[in-house]
């Protein structure tokens, strides 16, 4: 795995934990562990707050310009060969 690979997978990871604290705060459910050691302490304390903060145009414009799975484009139609009976 890249750094690119690396960094998405990491992305997803914590700000899906981000969200599911933030969620469990507004319901009153138990909410993920709080973070323990820097990776965690990065990720939950500064990178997800930042990123929510960031306008969804440069969000976009980061994501294109990374290599992923998010580039790749939907298969054309298949082409009609006749009537379906």
């Amino acid at each position: 795995m890249g750094f690119s690979g690396w960094l998405r997978h990491n992305a997803e990871h914590y700000l899906l934990v981000d969200a599911h604290r933030r969620l469990a705060g507004r319901y009153g459910t138990p909410a993920p562990r709080p973070p323990r050691g820097a990776k965690d302490f990065f990720w939950l304390r500064i990178f997800a707050p930042l990123y929510g903060l960031l306008p969804w145009s440069v969000r976009h414009r980061v994501m294109r310009a990374m290599p992923g799975s998010h580039r790749k484009t939907w298969a054309p139609p298949p082409t009609r060969g006749g009537p379906a009976v």
